[in-house]
């Protein structure tokens, strides 16, 4: 594979050519390195990763809160020296990504007003900053400068300026955040002075030996802001100051197009480098969504890049690139772009996490699973998430492990999480526990319903019950009417609905019924590319066709919003498709009865009836536990995980049935 051959960036040979971009892991709450940070870092190294980019990196105090790596003064060097060892002990490369976060950064975390070309105020922190005068864009410029020789110092292989995203250069950039009328401002080339200044700088400190990456965004996304055309004006300039490498990446924190979540399609805006490569003569790096090594390699046979970020891809599974060398793709775990474990817990000033691999972020508490002297004959009831991370956690620690699904269908609700096109990732996930609990040794039986007789006839010495939930039904007179059906039971092309549908519940499951229906109808990917391609309709009509189906979707929410059991960095992009699919929804009103026509609504002491043919509930799970007690009395070790414990998210259910697994005496 040419994603495995080597790349030269600057005067700094990488072994391949996967590079792990630079994310805030919330793992350093005082600036300094911490074991956790170093063992995060070095399982990533070990795992054959070409380049790794550390940060973001505090350039000054004006750069960013406490919780990122401090790089503003040599009294963080000796730390950074000890993260920069561990990673070059395992072959890998390392640069220091410097941050300066502008006006995206929070006052309160600050300790100041946040600084920035002008006093535009951010709807990221909803904050307004300090216009920077002269003085200020002059320190700021020199203490790049000596961020980077802080960086060299302390062993790193060179520096990447962040420039993308929003963040200080990228507001010097966009005429949305720079209203400056000196010579910092106005026309293109005003607003590039900043960056370009920037970049020679720290060329200059960094010197031949150094090398400089730039982190670029490929397009704004934001209305006024930098185009694709822009862009490429700044990296042709960029590189005039010898800058080494680029890696591109897309919109603002700020943006309504979405660049993270598994809504993304996998490689979406790898064009954005493609459109850099043209344009300069050095490495460029995708990035944005690559979580499969085909992809990967794709991008880079066809010249749309010389090497692949895969931060997320990383996280999900360390071992990544070593598993392509030993030709153990099958056995990759990949990213699904779900953003619980990661963006989420950043936004809650969380460490990172994963959904994927319990052990991210627990690297230096949590070594991989050696095997026990005690193996112990263990039973997994239930093949959900919960069940499955348990089985191939326990198998992967040398127990005998038998798990029992009564479902012909192991993977529980993942299967229903996945049955929107959108949000297909959570089938990938389901797949890959399947494989691990398999690879690992675990016995998968399905169609089989775990009971007393069962458990007493396999005599186990530990007893992990992940038998998931059921749907909630509301106690609402009509509930039991015909024309009422669960989103479950919608989800899995169980029920079929009305062109009029009303849905109980806002939540996660109600509002992905919402859009599940409303798609019923509309035009398919591949249907849209050609009917585009061949000129068939004009733009108007295809996107009329893309988004009104046969169904008229409403959602009736008891809370004041929708989405309350969704995460930050996923619920706008969930509310966003409901709009463009043109399902209503109100909220703060109380279904009080079901009719043969429809719902009776309350909402602020008044009722209406709302008219529908189908009425579809999704107001929660209701766990499934009546096993615990017959377990106990047969066993002594129970542990109870997931939905069988209470209603939980993917990411919880299967960290409690890893931790379950790891627990067993």
């Amino acid at each position: 594979m040419m994603l495995l051959d080597p790349v030269v960036i600057g005067n700094t040979t990488l072994r391949n050519r996967i590079a792990m971009p630079a994310m805030h892991l919330n793992y350093t709450p005082e600036c300094t390195v911490t074991d956790q940070l170093v063992a995060f870092y070095e399982a990533r190294a070990r795992g054959g990763v070409g380049l790794i980019v550390a940060g973001g990196c505090r350039i000054d105090e004006n750069s960013g809160n406490r919780g990122l790596i401090g790089l503003e003064s040599d009294a963080y060097i000796p730390g950074l020296k000890r993260l920069t060892d561990a990673v070059h002990a395992h072959g890998a490369s390392i640069a220091a990504q410097l941050y300066h976060a502008g006006r995206y950064a929070h006052s309160a975390l600050l300790g100041r007003q946040a600084i920035a070309p002008s006093a535009v105020a951010s709807r990221f922190t909803g904050e307004e900053p300090r216009e920077m005068t002269a003085d200020d864009i002059a320190s700021t410029i020199e203490n790049y400068a000596l961020a980077t020789r802080r960086a060299l110092a302390a062993g790193f292989d060179g520096v990447e300026i962040l420039s993308n995203t929003g963040y200080l250069i990228n507001q010097f950039l966009s005429a949305v955040t720079n209203r400056r009328t000196d010579g910092y401002g106005g026309d293109l080339a005003g607003r590039m002075r900043f960056g370009l200044e920037v970049a020679e700088a720290v060329k200059s400190a960094a010197g031949r030996e150094g090398m400089v990456i730039i982190r670029l965004g490929g397009n704004d996304f934001m209305p006024g802001g930098c185009t694709l055309n822009e862009t490429l004006a700044f990296a042709a300039e960029l590189q005039k100051k010898e800058v080494d490498a680029f890696s591109v990446t897309g919109g603002w924190h700020e943006t309504r197009v979405p660049q993270l979540p598994m809504e993304v399609p996998r490689g979406c805006y790898a064009y954005l480098a493609r459109e850099v490569k043209k344009t300069v003569n050095v490495p460029v790096i995708a990035c944005n969504r690559i979580n499969d090594p085909d992809l990967a390699e794709r991008i880079i046979r066809e010249k749309s890049a010389d090497m692949a970020g895969m931060a997320r891809g990383l996280i999900a599974d360390p071992e990544l690139p070593n598993k392509l060398v030993r030709g153990e793709k099958a056995d990759i775990a990949a990213c699904i772009g779900c953003n619980q474990g990661c963006f989420d817990h950043i936004f809650r000033l969380e460490p990172v996490g994963c959904m994927v691999n319990p052990r991210a972020g627990f690297e230096h508490v949590s070594p991989a699973s050696s095997k026990t002297a005690s193996p112990k004959r263990v039973v997994v009831v239930g093949g959900g998430p919960a069940g499955l991370s348990a089985a191939a956690e326990a198998a992967a620690r040398g127990h005998r492990v038998e798990l029992y699904e009564k479902s012909d269908t192991l993977g529980g609700q993942l299967n229903l999480a996945g049955a929107l096109e959108e949000r297909r990732e959570f089938i990938t996930l389901k797949n890959t526990l399947i494989s691990k609990a398999r690879r690992s040794g675990a016995v998968l039986h399905t169609g089989v319903e775990a009971d007393r007789a069962l458990l007493e006839r396999l005599k186990p010495d530990a007893i992990i019950l992940a038998s998931g939930g059921s749907p909630a039904t509301p106690r609402i007179p009509g509930i039991d009417g015909a024309n009422v059906v669960q989103a479950w039971d919608v989800l899995a092309g169980r029920a079929d609905v009305g062109e009029n549908v009303v849905i109980i519940g806002g939540g996660a499951v109600g509002i992905e019924t919402g859009v599940f229906i409303a798609k019923m109808g509309t035009l398919d990917p591949h249907a849209l590319h050609f009917l585009f391609l061949h000129q068939a309709e004009n733009e108007e009509t295809l996107r009329r066709l893309c988004t009104q189906g046969t169904k008229k979707v409403k959602i009736i929410e008891m809370l004041p919003r929708l989405g309350k059991d969704i995460g930050m960095s996923t619920r706008w992009v969930e509310i966003q498709m409901l709009k463009l699919y043109g399902v209503q929804a109100v909220t703060g009103a109380t279904v009080t009865a079901i009719t043969e026509n429809g719902v009776v609504v309350q909402t602020d002491g008044t009722e209406e009836t709302i008219a529908c043919d189908t009425v579809v509930t999704a107001v929660g799970t209701s766990p499934v536990n009546g096993l615990e007690q017959e377990a106990k009395s047969v066993c002594k070790e129970v542990y109870v995980t997931g939905d069988a414990r209470s209603p939980r998210k993917a990411y919880e259910a299967i960290h409690e049935g890893f931790e379950a697994a790891a627990a067993i005496s």
